[in-house]
């Protein structure tokens, strides 16, 4: 993350920024002195350092204040990790992933991670399929993206043609190191829009009035950060095979499976998104989602070496031996790759599978206890029947009888629930910011994003839950009470405030002013000096309505 230099000097004084700690006077004398030497400045190296305890305290006190991973339903990233893969990650800290020659059987073992890696994805070994290990799905989006381009401006070139306005297809859905890819690497990003229609995801629909002889090819996501769901991987192969019949465009795809491509081998085998259609020529994913890896981690794989240009390929001798690489980072510890191949020996295939089929039986009895409640309304639909994508609530309880079934019976995606207040409930409290539930929820832990859908859906704002292997039946029942609580108390707090009112006041300016307030609170109090004024301003026109505390 990009992070602006502190002035140190210009803090030196603010009480917020100084000192770690002050130190009571009946310390030892040793450490008063080696207080002494320790800059109170957070922001500038000390002119001598302190003892190893002290400094881990130091650093220990402050990261406190973080949230609990465990707590942080925001994220995708793994956070839980057994003892004997801990000690496997001391073992291996020290060892640099990029030094092949020092470390073979690091290198081995990463090999057999990509070999199996390949194997679920169904690469067909005859067209010799070749992968590497990132330090996560944006690399690894990075570098697919970079092959596609390069493929394309060689075959232009042969043929004679312009290759100055390279263009890429994704939905306006993509995760931001897609857009990230295509600005970096200046290739124009045609986004396709997504709608209710499309349920989010990219609009199959669309395709073809973006495609051109420019276009180097498509981005299809398995698992939406926004809501989940799985795009049609072979649809949109369909409709490029007929594309390429009818106009001559050879479009390749590249899957970013950053989650889905760790959940739908093991659950969903029977889907056909990966190396098995043709037109797919690369697939990534983050060890570090549902590969359950430490943060850190990613993968790419080619159907065929021939997918990745040789340009691309560096051949390094410096570290001892001979070394092929293409990645965008160099050295780096390899004791992620170790971590990833643990899991595949320690859970195996069907150990997977019963850990991802937990996560998403939990999503869908938290999907159908949220829908339940009549506050909330699904956008996610892992919950409904296969084929079934609107709330019916005529379907609820049947949900809730049959939520324990094969997961086969089900739509396909991640174990995500995004969520929002019902139309009933928001036309009945018109002035209950959505985004004041996420604050609530954070007040007692929890870390659950309020946002906007993706652009030309913007006006409708989702929260939204990962549910990942460590949140157990337990949490998830006080997860369940917490979200159904806040709302309740939101509606009380709106049904007092009202009663406190005249009914003089108007109804129309009253619910813009308790709209106002909720939301300055839910947005850390911005804007509330000129809600005090217009507070101020409502009370003097209709004082009659209000009676203050004695």
């Amino acid at each position: 993350m990009l992070t602006n230099l502190v002035d140190a000097d210009k803090l030196q004084d603010s009480i917020f920024t100084n000192s770690h700690y002050h130190p009571s006077t009946s310390e030892e004398q040793d450490e008063l002195n080696e207080v002494k030497t320790f800059s109170l400045n957070k922001y500038k190296i000390p002119l001598e350092g302190i003892s190893e305890n002290k400094s881990y305290s130091v650093i220990h006190n402050d990261l406190t204040l973080d949230g609990n991973p465990t707590l942080n339903l925001a994220s995708f990233v793994n956070t839980w990790v057994s003892q004997s893969a801990r000690r496997l990650i001391g073992d291996n800290v020290l060892k640099n992933l990029a030094d092949a020659d020092e470390y073979p059987t690091l290198m081995d073992i990463t090999q057999r991670d990509i070999s199996i890696l390949g194997s679920l994805w169904n690469a067909n070994l005859d067209e010799k399929p070749i992968g590497t290990a990132t330090t996560g799905s944006s690399e690894a989006i990075m570098l697919g993206g970079l092959a596609l381009k390069k493929r394309w401006q060689k075959a232009r070139l042969a043929e004679g043609k312009d290759i100055s306005k390279p263009n890429i297809i994704m939905g306006a859905n993509a995760q931001v190191a897609l857009e990230k890819f295509a600005r970096y690497f200046d290739v124009e990003c045609r986004l396709v829009n997504v709608s209710k229609e499309s349920r989010y995801v990219l609009d199959i629909s669309k395709i073809e009035e973006n495609a051109d002889e420019n276009t180097i090819g498509i981005f299809v996501i398995m698992g939406s950060t926004y809501t989940g769901s799985f795009e049609n991987v072979l649809a949109v192969s369909d409709l490029l095979d007929d594309i390429q019949e009818r106009k001559g465009l050879d479009i390749p795809i590249h899957v970013d499976g950053a989650s889905g491509a760790m959940v739908a081998p093991f659950v969903y085998p029977e889907l056909k998104w990966d190396f098995r259609i043709k037109r797919v020529h690369s697939i990534n994913t983050s060890g570090h989602k549902f590969g359950l890896t430490t943060a850190g981690l990613g993968w790419i794989i080619w159907r065929d070496q021939k997918y990745l240009p040789e340009e691309l390929i560096f051949k390094l001798r410096y570290l001892g031996g001979v070394e092929e690489s293409f990645n965008l980072n160099f050295s780096r510890s390899g004791f992620q790759t170790v971590h990833q191949y643990f899991n595949f020996i320690r859970w195996g295939f069907s150990g997977y599978k019963k850990i991802h089929a937990k996560s998403l039986r939990n999503a869908r009895l938290l999907s159908n206890m949220l829908e339940k409640s009549r506050f909330y309304e699904c956008v996610s639909y892992i919950h409904r029947k296969k084929g079934v994508y609107e709330l019916n609530e005529a379907d609820i309880e049947s949900n809730i009888d049959r939520q324990f079934d094969d997961e086969s019976n089900f739509n396909p995606g991640l174990p995500v629930v995004a969520f929002k207040l019902t139309d009933d409930f928001k036309a009945q409290y018109p002035n209950v910011p959505q985004s004041l539930i996420s604050t609530l929820l954070r007040k007692k832990g929890w870390i659950i994003p309020n946002y906007p859908l993706p652009p030309s859906e913007e006006a409708t704002e989702i929260l939204r839950v990962v549910v990942r292997v460590e949140l157990s039946y337990d949490l998830l029942n006080r997860l369940v009470k917490d979200l159904i609580q806040v709302v309740e108390v939101l509606v009380k707090s709106n049904s007092l405030y009202r009663e406190a009112r005249s009914a003089e006041a108007g109804s129309a300016a009253d619910s813009n002013l308790i709209y106002k307030l909720l939301n300055s609170i839910a947005n850390d109090a911005e804007g509330l000096e000129d809600l005090e004024v217009e507070f101020k301003d409502h009370l003097e026109n209709h004082h009659g309505s209000f009676r203050g505390t004695c």
